[in-house]
């Protein structure tokens, strides 16, 4: 019998099935699987037969075929670098390359730093105290923070910049930011044109690109060891690697602020006859201005990072300070002077950051702004030259008065802290520092330094080729081989497998932080500043606490550098989550969703590419924290580094370890970068 077709607009009977809709009772066809879902799936089991024979390999063959290298042992390419170092050095005043453009620039910079320094923190000829002494200091940095602020942040810079007197770092201070001055200058006279051009020009901007994403993956150490090679040890030494390391956001912000003035406005302005020179003064800087200024912010963050990290070359100021107490293990100086660079970071940052409110606020209202403070400019100025002129003549205002004693205090404060902790914390925090350390970091390590390394080759290639696609695999292959040549395998695989556990303990905390702060606008409000604090300090701050803690051990660096990378993994979470569109969350708990299948099953599924950027910003900072680690006990290619400086006969393999640093950091930005993009497509 044949069933004649249902009319349109036909009432459904109660109780007759509908093709197309589930029946209760029934057994029901599993959907199939979309392309995308079945893909993941894929990826999810090749990675877990990887490690699966990894594992199984492992057991078969551990101990065998390892590389290790023994604490005073050299390679050729060790010994090659040492020589090329040494000969360097004999031929530095009769090689043309040398005597015409390296010593060139060095000389340049060297008077650059040397003026600054005469300025605000070293004595000059003729003079017991440089041309400006403390009060004209505070004075002149308190009017130009009220000038291009407010008077918030006028009272923040001078209470800031007299509590580094008060801990008895003047000099130490001005010392850090005649460098950190001179350097962003530098960086900004480069970074700023090349970013307008590559923000004009497409072409400009394909090919600095790479080169930028490159220079940002490096941590901060692996400058160090090739400059000194051509510009010796020193404060120009430490300006030239500080402004290399700072002019890439310079960069990057201006290009992508001139390439986010909306097209529309640009074509009106050449439609009523404006020249390109004309567009760019008149239409494309001043709509760019405030973003254009966040990157001065980003580029001076850098630089006062990088400066306290170059104390390794002989740089001065508060970072060689907090070296020398790590290196001593003095919590209490390195917590003095490592509070004075938090202070310090905190007043560059906010006079920036009210600057480019500043530029928003006189770009929107124009003329009239200007003609209002224009008065106040002047009275300001006029108390600025006063108290300079008074610095520059009188004992009293030239030397900061005291003993220095706020910083004595402090220092018996953390000692006593330090002390305290070690006594009644030390059971709690020797037991978690031990149960981490037996528990995840020592097996970890294990299987990566006792496999044999084309074992480990094979898994990390493939591992690559299965999350990135195969030009991942192909880069990781290039790195894999280079690493093996740096004739440092098992330290880089301690550095390895340091950077894996902490960066799988940011991600723990990552995505539990940022879900909270993506689901919850109050939450947001009230950890985003604490957030964007974290990442103004550098990274030498972020040991001193935990070195009290904990001791000199690689756990605490690894703990520092989870400490580290967490905000940044936080707020890209946190960022996904509320990119999630609002309509399926909706759907979702229209749908009878509860809180944790709303996570777990939509958003953060939905956030993935938002993980994985995570993850890949986790991984560098925590790299470049791990490293800077080898200052209190982490050993591996950080400690090399370090000994590389410190030991002639170690420069070859301390530039080797250096080397190892940027592979690594290549492999996993590669790596995580193309994760990312398969994710997203």
């Amino acid at each position: 019998m044949t069933v004649a077709p249902k009319k349109p607009g036909t009432p459904e009977r109660p109780g007759q099935p509908q093709p197309g809709k589930p029946q209760p009772g029934r057994p029901q066809r599993a959907e199939p699987r979309t392309g995308a879902g079945l893909r993941t799936l894929s990826r999810r089991r090749l990675v877990a037969g990887i490690l699966l024979g990894w594992l199984m390999l492992f057991l078969l063959l551990r101990g065998k075929q390892t590389l290790t290298l023994a604490a005073a042992d050299l390679t050729d390419l060790h010994r090659w670098f040492t020589e090329l170092n040494d000969s360097v050095g004999a031929d530095r005043n009769s090689n043309p390359l040398f005597l015409y453009f390296f010593n060139e620039i060095r000389l340049v910079i060297d008077h650059l730093v040397t003026f600054v320094q005469s300025l605000i923190s070293q004595p000059t000829a003729g003079r017991p105290l440089p041309q400006l002494g403390w009060l004209g200091v505070v004075g002149i940095a308190g009017f130009l923070a009220w000038a291009a602020g407010n008077w918030r942040v006028a009272l923040l810079t001078v209470a800031g910049l007299t509590f580094l007197g008060l801990q008895g770092l003047w000099q130490e201070s001005m010392d850090t930011l005649a460098l950190t001055l001179s350097a962003v200058l530098v960086a900004l006279l480069i970074g700023i044109p090349l970013g307008i051009w590559a923000g004009l020009s497409e072409r400009v901007h394909r090919v600095l690109t790479p080169f930028l994403d490159f220079m940002q993956t490096m941590p901060t150490f692996v400058y160090l060891a090739p400059l000194t090679l051509f510009f010796l040890i020193g404060p120009a030494s430490a300006t030239i690697a500080t402004l290399i390391y700072a002019a890439p956001p310079a960069i990057r912000i201006t290009a992508h602020a001139i390439r986010s003035v909306p097209p529309t406005t640009v074509e009106a302005a050449e439609s009523m006859g404006s020249t390109r020179g004309q567009t760019l003064r008149k239409v494309l800087l001043p709509m760019s201005a405030r973003t254009v200024v966040m990157g001065v912010n980003q580029t001076i963050m850098a630089a006062l990072a990088m400066v306290t990290i170059a104390a390794l070359i002989d740089a001065p100021g508060l970072g060689k300070t907090v070296v020398q107490a790590l290196q001593s293990l003095n919590v209490g100086t390195a917590f003095n002077a490592g509070l004075a660079i938090v202070v310090m970071a905190i007043v560059l940052d906010r006079v920036t950051t009210a600057a480019s409110v500043r530029a928003e606020a006189t770009r929107r209202s124009g003329d009239r702004f200007r003609t209002w403070r224009r008065p106040m400019l002047v009275a300001g100025a006029a108390v600025a030259a006063v108290l300079a002129y008074l610095s520059h003549t009188y004992v009293w205002a030239a030397e900061f008065p005291g003993e220095g004693g706020t910083g004595s205090a402090l220092k018996s404060a953390a000692d006593t802290v330090t002390t305290w902790a070690q006594d009644n914390l030390g059971a709690l925090t020797n037991g978690f520092r031990d149960m981490v350390t037996t528990g995840l970091l020592n097996p970890f390590q294990t299987l990566l330094t006792d496999s044999p390394w084309w074992l480990v080759a094979v898994v990390l290639v493939g591992l690559g080729a299965v999350l990135g696609g195969w030009r991942a695999g192909l880069t990781a292959a290039v790195c894999v081989g280079l690493l093996v040549g740096t004739g440092l395998w098992s330290d880089s695989m301690t550095t390895l497998a340091s950077t894996v556990l902490a960066t799988a303990l940011v991600m723990l905390l990552g995505v539990s932080l940022g879900v909270w702060m993506g689901r919850s606008t109050r939450v947001d409000r009230w950890l985003r500043p604490t957030l964007d604090a974290a990442q103004v300090m550098p990274p030498f701050v972020y040991l001193v606490p935990f070195l009290a803690l904990f001791g000199a051990t690689r756990f605490t660096a690894i703990v520092a550098a989870v400490v580290y990378a967490v905000p940044v993994a936080v707020k890209i979470v946190a960022d996904g989550i509320r990119a999630v569109p609002a309509t399926t969350v909706e759907a979702a708990t229209a749908a009878g969703c509860n809180t944790w299948q709303l996570v777990t099953k939509v958003q953060l599924p939905m956030a993935r590419g938002a993980l994985t950027l995570a993850t890949n910003q986790g991984l560098i900072y925590v790299l470049s924290m791990v490293v800077v680690g080898g200052l209190v006990g982490a050993g591996a290619l950080g400690y090399q580094v370090v000994a590389g400086f410190s030991q002639g006969q170690l420069y070859g393999k301390g530039l080797a370890a250096g080397l190892a640093i940027v592979l690594l950091g290549v492999m996993f930005d590669r790596i995580t970068q193309a994760a990312a993009r398969r994710t997203r497509a």
